[in-house]
């Protein structure tokens, strides 16, 4: 009977104390170099992420350890520029040694927005892919607040409220061309997008 117990107590030790190990690295696709390293506890997965912005303009490749409800790729798109974020995930260790593959070249799907040209925000914009959703963004700058509008993926207007404290606020609906035409003024804006796409991408 000790023994049954003993060998039930050491198979579970055993198991619960595995720890789980994936790849670990930052940086633009092809300079980004693997290394290995152990994952917390809360860490299920290992997942590996490639973002794109543009047409290829900028692209960076992360590897990490995460958690499975993490590993959902996501678009977000204001007709001049579009940012599109492909995850993989995997439950081995040193599972994510792969690119995740870039997905940011995909066809229209029926779905309209409007969107802005620095001008106006009259534009009828060509949702892509997974893009189901229109938005309404509101972001920092320089001369004050500055409206943005486009088409995004559900991962993206999911994680919106949470970007609140760095400034950028959001709203999505599912209706063609839900997102209001009204026009702004626009401003040195533009020339930031990238750097608010990775923020509310990450």
């Amino acid at each position: 009977m000790e023994l049954k117990i003993f060998i039930v107590l050491f198979c579970a030790l055993f198991t619960g104390g595995h720890s789980l190990k994936c790849y670990e690295c930052t940086g633009p696709i092809g300079s980004c170099v693997n290394k290995e390293t152990t994952c917390p506890s809360f860490a299920n997965v290992c997942s590996t992420q490639t973002t794109v912005t543009g047409d290829n303009v900028s692209s960076m490749q992360i590897k990490s350890c995460t958690v499975s409800e993490a590993c959902t790729s996501s678009s977000i798109n204001f007709g001049v520029t579009r940012t599109v974020t492909s995850t993989q995930c995997c439950n081995s260790d040193l599972c994510n040694s792969k690119y995740a593959p870039d997905s940011s070249a995909n066809s229209p799907n029926g779905k309209q927005c409007y969107s802005c040209d620095g001008l106006s925000c009259t534009n009828k914009l060509k949702c892509i892919g997974n893009e189901d959703y229109c938005i309404k963004a509101t972001v920092p700058a320089e001369s004050g607040p500055q409206t943005l509008k486009g088409c995004a993926s559900k991962s993206v207007c999911d994680s919106t409220s949470s970007q609140a404290n760095a400034g950028f606020t959001g709203s999505c609906c599912q209706g063609n061309l839900c997102n209001g035409a009204k026009s702004v003024t626009q401003n040195l804006i533009f020339l930031l997008w990238p750097l608010f796409f990775y923020i509310l991408l990450h």
